[in-house]
């Protein structure tokens, strides 16, 4: 668990689908991370907020949740990390063992899946 800073790439492509190669049935928690961490729009919502604050807000993400019975996901938080707080950009879930990602929906207080998802 922890914070990652985004890295900005020059290059953004425009890929929805992130595929994942695992030789175990589960994915752990860096997996988890590094597919959220890795969406073409978390990409670039990082590099506009840091564009946009001149480099004073960052961008990280942080695991919020692993697997259980009852909740097989990890919840991951794209956040923009402030000097004195914390603001949820997006909140997402990686099912575990699929690794497909879902993305929580405020208007329709509900997960949905990437190709429905319309980001700001």
């Amino acid at each position: 668990m922890g914070i990652k800073y985004s890295q900005i790439s020059t290059e953004l492509d425009n890929n929805t689908d992130i595929k994942v190669s695992q030789t175990s049935s589960r994915i752990d928690e860096k997996a988890a991370f590094n597919l959220v961490w890795k969406l073409p729009q978390v990409k670039r919502k990082a590099k506009e907020i840091e564009r946009l604050s001149k480099g004073t807000i960052r961008v990280a993400a942080i695991v919020d949740s692993s697997p259980t019975p009852e909740t097989p996901y990890y919840t991951i938080r794209v956040v923009e990390n402030h000097v004195d707080h914390v603001d949820t950009i997006y909140l997402f879930r990686v099912l575990n063992p699929t690794g497909v990602i879902q993305v929580y929906d405020i208007l329709k207080d509900e997960y949905i899946s990437l190709q429905d998802w319309k980001p700001n």
